[in-house]
C-alpha cells in the first residue's frame, strides 16, 4: 500500500528521478522555459523553487547546497547572479505551468510549458469583482381576507330532538 507516499514516481527509480529533475532544472535555468509533460512539470516545480529560495539567501553555504543539488557550478552561478535577484521581494511562486493543446507524439501524453516568471510579473490568476446583482425582494403575499358573510337572519335555535335511551341487552 502506498500510504503517505505523496510524490509521483514517474516510472523511474529514485536516482533516475533525481537526475531527471537536475537536468530539467538546468534547462529551465538556462532557457527560462521548457516543454515537458504535466506530471513532470508539477513535480519539477517544488524542486526548482527550493533552489531559487536558496539562491535568494545568497550565502556561500547556500551556494554550496545548490551545487550539491544541481552538480553544475556554471548553472548555479547564473541562478545566484541573474535569476535570484529577480525574485528578491517575492515570497514564492517563481514558476508558471501553462498546459498545451498539443499532445506528445507516440503516447499522446499531455504536455505543458513550465517557465520562470519575469521580474515584477505576477501570476495571471486574479479574481475579478463581479457586480453584485440587485437585491429583489419577493412580493409579500398576504392571506386573503375572509369573504364577507351575507347577513343571516336570526332564527331561534331549533329544539333538540329527544335523546333516546341506550339499548339494553
Amino acid at each position: 500500500m502506498r500510504h503517505l507516499k505523496a510524490k509521483r514516481r514517474l516510472g523511474r527509480n529514485a536516482t533516475h528521478r533525481l537526475a531527471m529533475f537536475r537536468n530539467m532544472s538546468r534547462s529551465l535555468i538556462l532557457h527560462g522555459r521548457i516543454i515537458t509533460t504535466v506530471p513532470k512539470a508539477k513535480e519539477l516545480r517544488p524542486f526548482i523553487e527550493k533552489l531559487i529560495t536558496l539562491a535568494k539567501k545568497g550565502t556561500l553555504h547556500h551556494r554550496r547546497l545548490a551545487i550539491s543539488r544541481l552538480h553544475d557550478a556554471e548553472v548555479v552561478k547564473r541562478l545566484f547572479e541573474e535569476i535570484a535577484p529577480r525574485y528578491k521581494d517575492r515570497p514564492g511562486g517563481y514558476t508558471r505551468i501553462i498546459k498545451r493543446a498539443e499532445r506528445r507524439l507516440g503516447d499522446a501524453g499531455a504536455t505543458c510549458y513550465i517557465e520562470l516568471l519575469r521580474e515584477g510579473e505576477t501570476k495571471a490568476r486574479t479574481k475579478t469583482e463581479r457586480p453584485q446583482a440587485p437585491r429583489v425582494e419577493a412580493p409579500r403575499v398576504e392571506p386573503p381576507a375572509p369573504a364577507p358573510k351575507p347577513e343571516q337572519q336570526q332564527t331561534p335555535p331549533a329544539e333538540k330532538p329527544p335523546e333516546t335511551p341506550p339499548a339494553q341487552s
